[in-house]
């Protein structure tokens, strides 16, 4: 799949993803429930390379 962005659409979209990403590990901390964590560490994983594939292509960390 291929996805154009302008320069201020990719900074938002990273900008997003790692807040999320920061979010999630919080919320994997808390969690209890093997299977939920699970789950919850499979969509952190996913962050986490999308994130990669991003900054590779030229955006590197945006932070607030």
């Amino acid at each position: 799949m291929e996805l154009t962005l302008t320069n201020e659409e990719e900074e938002l979209l990273v900008h997003i993803l790692e807040q999320r990403h920061r979010e999630l590990r919080k919320e994997i901390s808390h969690t209890d429930h093997y299977e939920f964590k699970e789950i919850l560490r499979k969509n952190d994983g996913l962050i986490e390379s999308i994130l990669t594939h991003l900054r590779e292509d030229g955006v590197h960390e945006v932070r607030a």
